[in-house]
Order: C-alpha cells, then sequence, then structure tokens
C-alpha cells in the first residue's frame, strides 16, 4: 500500500508591519524657534532683541498673558539664545548640541519646572542648593518656572533673596497666566513682559501656512471660524486645526467647522438677530429650538449672539468693527441695523447676554438660559438712558419708548401740550407760536409751571425753592429768587450755576422765551417772613441746644449702642421739650420737681 504524500509546509507568516512613526501635534511641530517666529508679540520680541545685542540682559524676566500666546517658546528661545556657542546672540543657529537639545527640552543646563506642581519650599530650598554649581557645558544656567503663580507663600519668601542677587551664571524666566497672584516682591524684582492676544488676522495667515505645508486644502472661511474660536490663543487655534484636519474628508469646509463645534452659520445668526431686533420671540425661539436639534451647542451660540451685540455697541458708538471675530458680512449687517438702534438697548442686550453666560456655568439647563435671554432680548424696547430722562425724556404708558412709535409726537419733536390759559408749552420761541407773556399777572401761574417741572426732573432743587420767598420780576424778562438769611444752605444751593441753568431751562419751556433768573439773599432786618410758612423764632445759645439734643433718649441709645456722634446741628432746629413729670410727695421727695429714677 503506498504511504500519503507528505503535506507541504505552510507558508511563513508575513512580517508584522511596523509601527506607525510617533505623530506629534501641530502645535508643536510649528513652535516658534526664533524671536521672528513669534507671532502677535513684536514689542516682546524686539525688546529682548535689544538687550542681546547691547549685553544688557537682566538676571530676570517675568513672561505674563493668555493661555497659548507664546510666553513658555520665548523662554526657550531666549535660553537658546543665551547658550549658543555663537551667542550671545539675538538669531540662535538652531544647529549646535545647546540649541538642539533646549529645543527637544532635555538640555541639562536649562532646567524646566512646573510650577502648580513644584510649589513647597523643599523645592525652591533645592533650587537654590543647585544655583551655586556652575553650568555643564552652557554659559548660563536657565530655571524656566512656568505658572510661577502656583507657588505658595513660603517658596515665594525662600525665593527672594536668591531671584535679588543671583550668581552671574544663572538666569531666571517665569511665565505665568494670572500676574495679580504675585507678590509684589517677586515683581519688582523681573523685568516684565505682556504678552497681547494675537489678532484673529495673524492667526488666519498662520494656519494657512501650516494648511499649505500640510499638503491639506482648507476653505478660508473654515480657517477663519478657526481663527475667531481660539479668541487670541496660537496653540488653541493649531490644537483646533489638527483636530479638523483628522476628521475631514478632503477638504476641510465651513460647514464641517461648525459641525465639529457646535456653532450656528453666519446666516443662521443673522436670522436670530433679526427675529429678535424684530421684537419677535416666538420666532426666535423655534428657530433656537431647530438648531439646538440639529447639534448647536446653546453656550457656543451665546458667545456668537454677545459678539454680533458687541458689534451693534461698536458701530452704534462709531467704532472699529474689523478686528472683532464675525465675518464680512456679518460686519455689514451690523453697520445697518446700529444706525436705526438705540445704544442704550444694546447696552442692555448685552447686560442680558453676559449674565446668561455667568449662569451657564454652575447649571446643566443651558437651554433654558439661553432661551431665557432671547425672550428678555426680544422684549427689549428702546431704552433711555439716565441722561436723557433727566433732560426730559420719559416713555409713554405703552411701553414703547421710541420717538417714531409715540402719537404725541411729530417728525422726531414733541408736539405742543396745553399749558397756561390756552397757550402751548414749547422748548423753543422759534417755533413759530406767541411766547407767554411775563408780567406780573402771569408770573404767579408760570412759577407754578416751573416748579412743577423741576420737582419732576431735580427732587432736591425743586425742595430747596420752597424755602424761597415769592419770585419777582426785576427787570425785562429777568427774574429775581430771594431767600432769607436763616435759609443760607437752601440760597447757596439755589444759587449754584447749574441749578440757575436749571430754572432758565425750565422758564424757556414754559414762556417759550429766555428768562434770565438771580438769586439773593433778603436785604435787612425786615425782610417780610414767608407768608404761608409762620418764621422759625431764634432759639437758645448753640452749646445749650447741643446739650439739650444729647439728652434726648433717642440719641442717647444711639450714641450708646452705635457710636454715634452729633456732628451738625442745622439753624432754627429745637429739640422738643421733655415732658415734666408728676411731682412727688412724701417723705423721699426733695422737692416738688424731682426727677424721676433712670431706668
Amino acid at each position: 500500500m503506498a504511504k500519503a504524500k507528505p503535506a507541504p509546509p505552510p507558508p511563513p507568516a508575513p512580517d508584522p508591519a511596523p509601527p506607525p512613526a510617533e505623530y506629534t501635534v501641530v502645535a508643536r511641530r510649528y513652535r516658534p524657534q526664533q524671536f521672528a517666529d513669534l507671532i502677535g508679540q513684536d514689542h516682546v520680541a524686539q525688546a529682548l532683541t535689544n538687550a542681546l545685542q547691547t549685553g544688557r540682559v537682566a538676571h530676570a524676566y517675568l513672561f505674563t498673558g493668555a493661555r497659548g500666546v507664546g510666553k513658555t517658546s520665548a523662554a526657550r528661545i531666549l535660553a537658546k539664545a543665551l547658550n549658543c556657542v555663537t551667542g550671545p546672540t539675538p538669531t540662535p543657529c538652531d544647529r549646535c548640541e545647546s540649541c538642539l537639545a533646549i529645543a527637544a527640552g532635555q538640555d541639562v543646563d536649562v532646567v524646566e519646572i512646573d510650577g502648580a506642581s513644584n510649589n513647597g519650599v523643599n523645592d525652591i530650598r533645592e533650587l537654590r542648593q543647585n544655583v551655586g554649581f556652575l553650568p555643564t557645558r552652557s554659559r548660563y544656567k536657565v530655571y524656566i518656572i512656568d505658572e510661577v503663580h502656583m507657588l505658595s507663600t513660603g517658596a515665594f519668601n525662600a525665593l527672594l533673596k536668591t531671584l535679588e542677587e543671583p550668581p552671574p551664571h544663572v538666569k531666571f524666566i517665569f511665565a505665568t497666566t494670572e500676574v495679580q497672584k504675585l507678590p509684589i516682591t517677586i515683581l519688582s524684582r523681573c523685568q516684565r513682559f505682556d504678552f497681547a492676544h494675537v489678532r484673529p488676522t495673524k492667526i488666519f495667515d498662520q494656519l494657512k501656512r501650516i494648511v499649505g505645508r500640510e499638503g491639506h486644502q482648507a476653505d478660508d472661511e473654515a480657517l477663519r471660524l478657526v481663527a475667531r474660536r481660539a479668541a487670541g490663543s496660537m496653540r488653541d487655534s493649531q490644537s483646533l486645526l489638527d483636530q479638523l484636519l483628522a476628521s475631514s474628508q478632503g477638504k476641510l469646509t465651513a460647514e464641517h467647522v461648525h459641525a465639529v463645534l457646535g456653532t450656528a452659520g453666519d446666516d443662521r445668526v443673522l436670522e436670530l438677530a433679526g427675529a429678535v431686533l424684530g421684537h419677535d420671540p416666538k420666532a426666535a425661539l423655534n428657530l433656537l429650538a431647530g438648531w439646538i436639534d440639529r447639534g448647536v451647542q446653546p453656550g457656543e451660540l451665546l458667545d456668537q449672539l454677545t459678539d454680533y451685540w458687541r458689534g451693534l455697541m461698536l458701530a452704534g458708538c462709531g467704532g472699529d468693527l474689523e478686528e472683532l471675530p464675525i465675518s464680512p458680512t456679518v460686519r455689514e449687517v451690523i453697520r445697518r441695523q446700529a444706525g436705526s438702534g438705540m445704544l442704550d438697548t444694546v447696552l442692555a442686550g448685552l447686560d442680558v447676554l453676559t449674565t446668561a453666560k455667568a449662569r451657564m456655568r454652575g447649571t446643566g439647563h443651558t437651554q433654558v438660559l439661553l432661551e431665557m435671554a432671547i425672550v428678555r432680548l426680544a422684549r427689549l424696547d428702546e431704552l433711555l438712558g439716565v441722561g436723557a430722562l433727566l433732560r426730559g425724556g420719559a416713555a409713554p404708558p405703552d411701553g414703547s419708548r421710541g420717538v417714531a412709535n409715540d402719537p404725541s409726537k411729530k417728525n422726531g419733536r414733541a408736539a405742543p401740550s396745553p399749558g397756561l390759559n390756552g397757550h402751548a408749552q414749547q422748548s423753543d420761541a422759534a417755533n413759530g407760536d406767541e411766547p407767554i407773556p411775563f408780567t406780573p399777572e402771569m408770573l404767579n401761574l408760570i412759577w407754578g409751571q416751573v416748579g412743577r417741572i423741576v420737582g419732576e426732573k431735580f427732587p432736591f432743587l425743586g425742595n430747596h425753592l420752597k424755602f424761597a420767598l415769592s419770585p419777582a420780576i426785576f427787570g425785562p424778562n429777568t427774574l429775581v429768587i430771594r431767600y432769607l438769611p436763616r435759609y443760607n444752605q437752601p440760597y447757596e444751593a439755589c444759587a449754584s450755576e447749574a441749578n440757575i441753568q436749571r430754572l432758565q431751562d425750565a422758564l424757556r419751556a414754559v414762556t417759550g422765551q429766555p428768562v434770565a433768573v438771580r438769586v439773593e439773599l433778603a436785604a435787612g432786618p425786615d425782610a417780610p417772613p414767608e407768608p404761608d410758612r409762620p418764621a422759625i423764632t431764634a432759639g437758645p445759645p448753640a452749646a445749650a441746644r447741643r446739650q439739650q439734643l444729647l439728652d434726648l433718649p433717642l440719641i442717647k441709645k444711639a450714641r450708646e449702642a452705635l457710636g454715634a456722634q452729633v456732628t451738625r446741628i442745622d439753624d432754627g432746629f429745637l429739640p422738643a421739650p421733655q415732658p415734666r413729670p408728676p411731682a412727688q410727695t412724701g417723705p423721699d421727695a426733695d422737692t416738688p420737681d424731682a426727677a424721676p429714677e433712670e431706668d
């Protein structure tokens, strides 16, 4: 019987695929390596370059600013500039062993310390011990402490002497996002440089260069959205771009950016803003509900509305909109809308939006807060500022405060209202109507109207006028207001330039013609008293009145419990006399008018 042939050996297994090379994120691969590469920090780069060129390099620097604006990168560049083989130089070579090691964070003479995790006294004591040793191979030993504000109070105190007089071979570079938390003793020992937010236009240009070098394609509008979302942080923009490039298929579009970020497109923002400004809360809520169902995040949409209302505010003040994080289309619409709105209404809307944003941080009901903010914005009518109200503006009873909605106003000007004897009150005699005659016969009626107007607009001035004598006509279109000498305080207040101008404005509004006002004290002791107010007789001497006031039970209690003091007693003030107790009888009574015992 023939034997079966043995089975052929199985083919050899294929070699395992080599592990993929470790990926380095965009923010690290495109980290600045020269002072010229620091985007948006030209003032810092120029100052450090000049210091290196002139040999005026300080022993301690403090870099402060928002996150991701280049503080730590600038610290590394400065360390390279100090220790480069061609240095100290403002342009390190990036080829020598020292430059390469510093860029990789592996140089033994450039020590990077995380202030958040090495914030104790013992950590600073160890640093002080190592400071005395010379650098191993470099020119300087550089200590870079990031987030230095996280050091404890004891650590700061332990660092003070070393920071003030370090060895000549040691340089300190501190970086922080919260400079206000640093003790003044640390600030006074450092040269401080404030890093600015990077403008969206500069971030956009850098992102476009990165996309080109990475071999990808992206719409300009998509990159502008990323630049605006970064809020001035270059690192945030690069990290977001890295995420978008990894998640997109083919060309990066604005629609894909909105889908990843949960934001609304410009057309949606314009549509929602139009419904709000048109006072249509129902339409605004319907739009909002549909967009949230499609993935729009309430917090992101609230930020977009805040930017929109900020644009309305700047446009209403005549400000520049070019640097706002909004698209050119939105910018043009804002310019048109700002011309028809009132600045006080826009400011009130901004207050509603920012308050809603602050409340969102502590709750999960973000959609409810956004809906509340939108309804409040839609119900805001045109508001009047305090200054406008003091000048005579008032809201009609129906709540609409705009001139165009007030039927009593014609062509933007208030219509005349009935005044004295059928005459119309007007603010200017040039309107064409006959002014009210300024005569003694009409004076009482005119003064009554003036008192009503002044009392409504300026309550304090109206109260001071109550102490004045009856006004008199001194000459052509001249009114004299007199006060008795004992009313010196109302007299001084009424005689101020501002109050005289207010009285003249009120007289012009009533009579329709300019009337000068003079405020005087009544001459001599024979001046007549006020007809409807009895004259106040002189009281006892000031010392006696003060003692009588201090004896009042209420004043005594206030002095004992609160430490109150009597600082002034107005003329004419006389405390009410205390009731005399009934006369005591019996053997214990010393006198008929003996005072009762105090409690």
